[in-house]
């Protein structure tokens, strides 16, 4: 079940849910069609939660919204990408592990 927490995104609503968030953001870059995202999925929702308050969890569909997958150069799915302060912090590629993610996501806060 995915979490509530989770925001999705669009390229419209990037700006303003990303660049100019107050704390640290997480971007999942996707497709519906892609395997290992799916894979990842559960821990995405999972950190959604754990960190709720602390970190916001996106998600944007790659295929839907071309464009900001193209700003940031994503070539491949998934790509997580960690913003703060509408900055790139740090970007891994591929489905990782949760504990992976929780290490990224505890160096910015």
């Amino acid at each position: 079940m995915a979490s509530e927490k989770v925001i999705h995104l669009s390229d419209s609503s990037f700006e303003a849910d990303v660049l100019k968030s107050s704390v640290p953001v997480l971007v999942d870059f996707w497709a519906s069609w892609c395997g290992p995202c799916k894979a990842i999925a559960p821990a995405i929702d999972d950190l959604a939660d754990q960190f709720d308050g602390q970190v916001k969890i996106a998600k944007i569909n790659v295929d839907e919204n071309p464009a900001t997958p193209s700003n940031y150069g994503v070539r491949g799915i998934p790509t997580l990408i960690l913003f703060k302060d509408g900055q790139v912090v740090d970007q891994v590629v591929g489905a990782v592990p949760k504990g992976q993610l929780e290490t990224l996501i505890k160096k910015v806060l």
